[in-house]
Formats: C-alpha cells, structure tokens, sequence
C-alpha cells in the first residue's frame, strides 16, 4: 500500500481552538491521516484572551506522533513524509528566552483587548490621530488586533521580558515562528523565521520592500534585533530535530487565512474564499498589485511561493467572532451541549423572530475597527426562546460576512457571482444556506473542508529542494463541491440586513479605555452605594452609643 500512494507531505495547522497535524498524498491532494489536540484559552481579565506556549508546542509534538500512529495502523510508510508546512493563527504574539527555549509571558492571542489604551497612547503621536497613518506601508490599521501593540504592552509591563530584551536573551514571534525555532532545535540551534504572509500581519512589516520597517519600529519602540527573519512562504526553513520525523524538512508556512487561499487554488486575480473558524475572514487575490481600500478592508501579502517568486496580495475582511459565537452560546450560556446542537436549535425554528445578535466581543474589525463595540442581542420579546437566540447567532456570522463582502466589491469594482468557503462552521448547512440567502448569490463549499492545511502542505510540497507538490494550473487536482443556492426574494434578505445595520449602530460606544485599569469595578464607583455604606456605619455606631 506505501509504495502505491507516492510521496506524502504533512501540515501543522496551529488554530485559535485546536492544534491538527493532517497528511496528504502530493500526487493527489487526498487526506490520508489526522489527530487533533484542542487547546486552551484563558481569559485572566475582561477582554484578555491568552494561551500557553509551552501547551501549544506539546500539542504539536502529540499531534504528529499521534498522527504517525496511526499511519502505521494503516500500513502507510511514514518514510514517505518528504516535507513539512505550518499554517497558524496569525497576529498571536509570543516572547520567549533563547537561552533557556522558555516563553517569558503567556502568548497574547489576536483576540485580546488589553491593548485599546496603548493603541489609544500611540495614537496621540499621530497627527490628526489617524489610524490608517501606515496603511501604504503596512496595510493595517492601527488597532488592538495586530502585533505590535501587543509586544508594545509585553514591553511596557512585563519588567521580565524587558530585562531579557536588555540581556540580549529575548525573541519575538508569532506562532509560527515560536513553532519553527522549537521544532528546529529550539536552544540548540533553533531557527528564529517567519514568512511574509505572518510579517505582514504585525504592523512592523513594509509590504513592499519585504523588509521589517526601522520607522515603524521606532514609533512601537521595538528593538528590531528581537524580530525574526523574514522568508517567503515556500522555501526549506530547516528540519525537524526530534520525534517520529526527524530529519524532515520544514518548507512551508503561511498565516492560516493565506494558507486556505492557497488551498482552495485562488490563484487568479478576483478570486476569493471565505473561512469561517473561531472568525471569520474574506481573502481576495489582487495579484501582484496591493490594493489599498476605501471601505474599511485591509491590505496583506497573499503569498510568495519561493525565494525568486513574485509576491502576491490580497484585499482582506476580517470579523473577529464568527465559531466562536456558538462556542459562547454552549460554554458561557449553557444553552446546548455541543456545537451541533445549537445547529438543531436554529434548525426547529428557521428563524430568529425579530431578535439581533450582534457579537462584538472583542470589539468591530472590519469594515468598521471599532475597539469601543460590545456584543448586544436586541428584538427581543416574551415570545423569544434559546432556540430563536441560536438562529441570530448563526445568521450574525452571515450579516458580518455581507457586509465585508459589500465593502470588498466596492473596493474591487466587480461583485463576486459566488462564494467559495472554507472551515469548521461550513459543516453547518443551516449556516451555509443563511449565507446563500443573504448574500443573494450561491455558495460553494469543497467536499475536502480542510483546505487551511492543504495550503500549507502545497507550499512545503512546492518548495525548492522538495519539488513533490506542482502548482503548475494544469496540474492541480480538479475538487468536487457541494453548491448552496438562494432560495429567499432579494427584497427579505434586503430587510433583515437592514435590521442587522441598525444593530450594529446600538453596539457602539459602550467601552472607553478610561476607567478602573485593572478592569474589576469598585463598590465606590457608584455614589448610591458609598452613601448606603456611609449611613450603614453611622447607624451602627449610633446603636452602639445608645446601648452603651
């Protein structure tokens, strides 16, 4: 059986909820063997969002030599793996010690929110305080999402990592390269690298010379020694160090939104995909053009596909809460037991009855970046239930998708006549066939879902030195797809759309990144109380006089 399938290429896909190491056949794109390790969040604070490094790391190591195990049940040679790719949550931010391979401070994830003060700080140096100000060098915003508000506040309260930085002994990455330098050796040699599609995401990054900004670097005070070094996303970085695939290459890495690009072949100008995960993200390839948008999208490196291979862009709409609004529903309300059942919920009722749920946990990203946002359900009346309150969830992740799906064919200039998607939440046929509706054009999801880690074995795959994987147009495998078509009047979805923006509008403003800091509110905020406590005691030294 081994000898028949030809050489195999392994991804590591390190997402916000879960870690997977997935194996393909090069020659056919077929999935041959997974294991998935789910990973924790912790929320030390309102609006702090973390997670372990060291946690992440082992669950890699579990995960390929769980993956490997079961290989061998099958009669499949693990010998054949040729190569490695990484594809990993982007913007999450991780110090570490070089000397010792131990990370500083927990990993600060992409959804955190402690940062909306110093975003706030850093804005005042800005003229106008403008937040676009580096949007022809960077693409982004400035805002709590991406990297280097993150270091910025690691930096500023973290005196550890300051002192490491001061030593010389302190590194700076996103996941991927955290992965890269520990899988390579770690301490003993490990290599410290990133690629452009992760660069790009930091805000440090100048996404047309491809080189790590000294201006950007001295408005963040980020010492640029710390910074890994940049590569394209399809080269041989170096080889796995320990494990069952010592000695295997790692020659692939892409951000996971850039690696399901790639994996749903979007590599003609206009194309697009949509990957619904713990967010959800609208990728558009521009080509070898950046396009800069009026409508609130971002600007990003799609890929480069070797040293000497051009780079591509990609026009990107980003919603922060798309899966993890059903992981609220079953975790922080209890209102079902597992994801499928607020599916079947939904599913009872086929609609949501007037009720608007606006999931802002983290605050709006695109089109709007707007930090002050906080989640709010409106409409409601005695005659809402759970199930109704699961319908608007689902249909939230809809609405959100439109409306950056709007602003991208604004920014395009031709609307897109169908969309293709990707990630966990696209099991949901009532989700899918929301988005059908709403969007009033067909949807179109491939049969093979896991299409952020085929992205990221494609790039290992194609890497100079490894050369097993074609991206040559003619030779990539044809996909089957299951097609969701509209089935409301344009006029319905118009309505309810039109509702949802009203929503929208009542979620803003809530926060400040004045008050308590520390994000606990006092008794003594509120002057009712400071008088019932006030009066309480006189009353009681009173009585006790009176007594005596």
């Amino acid at each position: 059986m081994a000898a028949s399938l030809g050489p195999l290429v392994g991804a590591i896909d390190q997402g916000t909820s879960s870690t997977r190491f997935l194996v393909f056949n090069a020659e056919t794109a077929e999935l041959l063997s997974h294991h998935q390790v789910e990973i924790k969040q912790e929320f030390p604070r309102e609006g702090w969002v973390e997670q372990d490094p060291k946690e992440i790391l082992n669950s890699v190591y579990e995960c390929v030599e769980k993956t490997c195990e079961k290989m061998k049940q099958l009669n499949i040679n693990v010998a054949n793996i040729r190569a490695i790719g990484v594809t990993n949550q982007r913007e999450t931010t991780v110090v570490w010690d070089k000397t010792t391979g131990e990370p500083l401070y927990n990993a600060i994830v992409w959804l955190d929110l402690r940062t909306q003060s110093t975003v706030e700080r850093l804005l005042k140096k800005v003229p106008g305080r403008n937040k676009t100000f580096s949007k022809f060098k960077t693409g982004l915003p400035l805002s709590t999402y991406f990297s280097a508000v993150k270091l910025r506040w690691l930096l500023d309260n973290v005196e550890e990592i300051r002192k490491a930085v001061e030593d010389q002994r302190a590194m700076f990455g996103t996941i991927d390269s955290w992965l890269i330098w520990s899988l390579t050796g770690g301490k003993n040699g490990g290599v410290h690298c990133t690629d452009v599609t992760n660069a790009s995401r930091t805000m440090l990054f100048n996404i047309h010379s491809l080189e790590w900004d000294p201006e950007l670097c001295k408005f963040f005070d980020i010492p640029m020694e710390i910074l890994p070094t940049v590569r394209s996303s399809s080269e041989i970085y170096g080889v796995m160090e320990s494990g069952a695939l010592t000695g295997v290459p790692i020659s692939g890495c892409l951000g996971d939104q850039h690696a399901a690009l790639v994996g749903q072949m979007c590599f003609q100008d206009g194309q697009a995909k949509n990957t619904y995960g713990t967010g959800c993200f609208l990728l558009c390839n521009t080509g070898q053009k950046s396009v800069f948008s009026e409508h609130g999208l971002i600007t990003t490196i799609a890929y480069k596909m070797g040293r000497d291979k051009p780079t591509f862009y990609a026009l990107e709409g980003s919603v922060a809460i798309a899966g993890a609004v059903v992981r609220w529903l079953r975790d922080n309300l209890g209102i079902a037991k597992t994801s499928q059942e607020v599916e079947k919920l939904a599913a009872d009722v086929g609609t949501s009855y007037g009720c608007y749920f606006v999931p802002a946990f983290s605050g709006l990203y695109a089109p709007y970046w707007e930090p002050s946002a906080r989640g709010i359900i409106c409409g409601l009346t005695q005659f809402t239930n759970k199930n109704h309150i699961a319908f608007a969830a689902l249909e939230a992740v809809c609405f959100q998708t439109r409306e950056i799906l709007d602003a991208m064919n604004k920014d395009c200039g031709i609307p897109l006549s169908q969309l293709q998607v990707d990630g966990g939440m696209t099991n949901n046929k009532i989700l899918m066939q929301l988005q059908s509706d709403i969007l009033c054009i067909p949807v179109v999801k491939p049969s093979m879902p896991e299409t952020t880690a085929l992205g990221a074995a494609m790039a290992a795959g194609a890497a100079e030195g490894v050369e097993v994987w074609s991206l040559n147009p003619g030779d990539l495998t044809a996909v089957t797809c299951e097609r969701f078509e509209p089935q409301i009047n344009p006029e319905e979805s118009e309505y309810r759309y039109a509702r949802w923006k009203k929503a929208v509008m009542k979620s803003m403003g809530w926060e400040t990144s004045e008050g308590p800091s520390n994000g606990d509110i006092s008794i003594f905020y509120s002057l009712p109380m400071v008088i019932f406590v006030m009066s309480s005691m006189v009353m009681l030294i009173g009585s006790k006089y009176i007594s005596g």
